[in-house]
């Protein structure tokens, strides 16, 4: 009967299936955001715009390796998924262990570079010197505690790939609880500014890793798993990487563009650079829908092109984008018209809010365009097909977005809100590109005919 319950993205209404999965994937996105929105509201209340500045920045840069983990864990998520559709459990348990073996190792290897070089990293994203010590000082806290993010993460991605979105958000729930309570305390009650802020994520995920584990003990999963598969099989990590590293490449260089952007901002002065990383922590909130459609998708299509069934696979992708914008539309308006209101959540800076509204009218438009341009992703990852989506990211990192920021912040009179325009513009040529994908694919059919 469990089994049934996890599998259901094969089977039933694809609208049906969809939205089951995709509401708890929302809502475990919109809590794991929560973590530096949280933080960056604490310190922005007990704090100054330096503090501000280093947890916008420091928080941005970590979202990044965040953002890698993922997107490598994707490969896990897609060949878990493809088993369970082929009805192999075995197969499935096998990539588990894989999965576990290769990221401890990713784990450790981060652990050491960033605490190495987390002041150069702080000297490359040309930090505000009112801020240098408190970003190296965040960044090195959070990645003391990599490898509990990385065991959130490749949990959350091994739950996905059997179709259990539910547990994921539980666990960040958890989290999320944690570092309310953690924020609150190190930095309002102790004062610890930003490195409490720090110390009070890492914990959190710390809890939430636990309580996965002790939770997991009682599930039955449709994957045949024991601790002797904790090693890595060759099959399954040629299919996670080939998944997995395009993958992660194009979100390392889609959040490399973004650091440039934020290293951009910050040499416009310290308002600029606290307005931006208010804005940062918003525009997360706002691509959590685009996000969570583009998770959905992925686990959807692998399951449904691991049982044969590829007409229901391109449906959900369909499916999926309709929802997706009608969605956008509404996160467009509340960003594009009410971006000072929900800046102020932040900070009482007028100033700082003032520049993160002017960044959030350029954004907004990215609220409807993200949505099918991540469910185009979604569905290319899902069928394993993630070349295309690498060079995507990377072209529209390299030659769109960061070329586009740079021309516009030198323009005479500059503003975020022209910053903020690259996101959008970079979009489009997105949306360009996978209709051409898509052109190119059904151009190869008709000759396979």
């Amino acid at each position: 009967m469990e089994e049934r319950k996890q599998n259901s993205l094969v089977e039933g209404p694809v609208f049906g299936s969809l939205i089951r999965f995709a509401v708890p994937v929302l809502g475990a996105l919109i809590l794991q955001a929560a973590y530096g929105a949280v933080d960056l509201l604490v310190v922005g209340q007990f704090g100054d715009a330096s503090s501000i500045s280093a947890v916008g920045t420091g928080s941005t840069f970590m979202q990044m390796i965040t953002y890698v983990i993922i997107g490598l864990a994707m490969g896990a998520t897609v060949t878990i998924g493809q088993h369970i559709g082929e009805q192999k459990p075995e197969e499935a348990g096998n990539a588990v262990g894989t999965t576990v073996m290769l990221f401890v190792v990713m784990g450790i290897v981060l652990t050491v570079l960033l605490e190495v070089f987390a002041g150069n990293i702080v000297a490359v994203l040309q930090v505000p010197e009112a801020s240098v010590t408190k970003t190296i000082s965040y960044i090195r806290i959070c990645s003391g505690g990599i490898l509990v993010i990385i065991a959130y993460n490749v949990i959350s991605s091994i739950l996905r790939g059997v179709g259990n979105a539910n547990l994921p958000l539980l666990f960040v729930g958890i989290a999320c609880m944690v570092n309310i309570i953690g924020d609150l305390l190190l930095v309002g009650v102790f004062r610890m500014d930003v490195a409490g802020a720090a110390i009070a994520t890492v914990a959190a995920q710390f809890v939430s890793v636990i309580a996965s584990l002790l939770v997991l003990r009682r599930q039955r999963l449709p994957v045949a798993f024991s601790a002797k598969q904790c090693k890595i099989y060759s099959k399954e990590l040629r299919m996670i990487l080939n998944v997995g590293i395009p993958i992660a490449l194009q979100e390392a260089m889609v959040q490399v563009s973004f650091l440039v952007i934020n290293s951009i901002v910050n040499n416009m002065g310290l308002m600029p650079s606290a307005g931006y990383g208010v804005a940062q922590k918003l525009v997360t909130f706002i691509m959590l829908v685009p996000s969570s459609v583009m998770q959905s998708v992925s686990a959807f299509v692998a399951q449904n092109i691991g049982a044969g069934e590829k007409i229901r696979a391109k449906q959900g992708f369909y499916v999926a984008m309709i929802t997706g914008c009608s969605v956008g539309i509404i996160i467009f308006s509340i960003g594009f018209f009410g971006g000072a209101q929900i800046s102020s959540l932040f900070t009482n800076d007028a100033e700082v809010i003032a520049q993160s509204a002017d960044y959030l009218r350029g954004f907004s438009a990215d609220c409807i365009l993200t949505c099918v341009l991540f469910s185009s992703i979604g569905y290319f990852n899902g069928c394993g097909k993630s070349i295309p989506v690498m060079v995507q990211g990377i072209t529209s990192a390299f030659c769109i977005r960061i070329p586009v920021s740079i021309f516009v912040s030198r323009l005479p009179g500059a503003s975020l809100a022209l910053v903020g325009l690259a996101t959008p513009i970079t979009t489009v040529y997105g949306i360009i590109f996978f209709m051409i994908c898509f052109a190119w694919v059904g151009y190869k059919k008709k000759l396979g005919n």
